[in-house]
């Protein structure tokens, strides 16, 4: 797979005073061509500054940032022709023209030929759910129709690379899964994208892989699969009971765990960590607790979430 975003030992050093602030140290990852990247960390992890050096609006203090083969720092021009950002947000519109107007407007700066841009503004409102709403005015879309509206204007000049920062903040549902199969379909189309999301459930649906930042560095680079699969297990099962406890001791033998067991009076809960919920698994609880008064059983699947949480802290949910 060729590279379309290449970040070789990118480090990046901002002035604060007499002190010297390191936002990214030695970064190195790629992202290749019809791919899409997660990309991962806390508040202050770096990730804004990273997005910023691929998109040209700040250089690298030291290392090489390559777009599709152009160095950033040699020919930022050439980079952005081929280049989208959607960083999103209430900011950015203009508020007294409709959506089809900013589209002609940002598609006019983007240099889009006239019967070009004019062919495919319909099909952007379209592809992002706006068509109807089209010819109304950005100042009165709700949040949820500006980002989206961002998006399309992402997607007029079908760029070769597109950086999306948080795009489904401020989304119900319907509309996020919309943005989803949108950025889905793009990926088909051969677009290769850095996706930065703080919605884990946008990279388990849409990352190939991801790449995890900590403090300017990277700590992970790994498949979703790879990441989904290292918080160790499959389920979390709540049981709740009365009376007598359950005898898990065999549960435990398989690499199963009961990770907490809470009484209250005659009523107890328990939690149990499964490696792998399999009906074997399944058959194996279910005689041991056939035994016992049980009054209620949740069981909850091991989310990105809980593996983010594990990979930042060591610690398990």
């Amino acid at each position: 797979m060729n590279a379309a975003i290449e970040v070789d030992n990118v480090t990046r050093v901002f002035a604060a005073g007499r002190k010297k602030v390191v936002a990214l140290s030695d970064v190195s990852f790629t992202v290749g061509e019809g791919e899409i990247v997660g990309l991962l960390g806390n508040n202050g992890a770096g990730k804004t500054t990273l997005t910023k050096i691929v998109s040209t609006l700040l250089l690298p203090t030291t290392g090489t940032v390559r777009v599709l083969g152009v160095d950033v720092r040699h020919d930022p021009r050439l980079v952005r022709r081929s280049l989208s950002v959607v960083l999103g947000g209430d900011r950015g519109l203009y508020g007294q023209l409709s959506a089809r107007e900013n589209l002609r407007f940002f598609g006019m700066l983007d240099g889009l030929p006239h019967r070009r841009l004019m062919g495919q503004i319909d099909s952007a409102l379209e592809e992002v759910g706006l068509a109807e709403a089209g010819d109304r005015k950005v100042a009165a879309f709700s949040r949820g129709m500006r980002q989206r509206l961002h998006i399309a204007i992402g997607m007029i000049s079908q760029p070769r690379v597109l950086l999306l920062d948080e795009p489904t903040v401020g989304l119900d549902p319907i509309e996020a899964g919309r943005l989803r199969e949108a950025t889905a379909g793009l990926r088909k189309r051969g677009v290769s994208i850095l996706l930065t999301s703080h919605y884990l459930v946008d990279v388990e649906l849409l990352a190939d892989r991801v790449v995890m930042l900590e403090r300017g560095h990277v700590t992970h680079v790994m498949t979703v699969g790879e990441f989904s699969a290292s918080v160790g297990y499959a389920a979390v099962v709540v049981v709740r009971g009365i009376g007598i406890l359950p005898d898990t001791a065999s549960l435990s033998r398989t690499g199963n765990a009961v990770t907490q067991v809470e009484h209250s009076g005659d009523n107890w809960k328990m939690s149990l960590r499964l490696r792998t919920w399999t009906p074997q698994v399944f058959a194996e609880l279910s005689e041991i607790l056939s035994g016992t008064h049980v009054s209620d059983v949740e069981v909850r699947p091991a989310r990105l979430d809980d593996a983010f949480v594990r990979l930042q802290t060591g610690i398990t949910s």
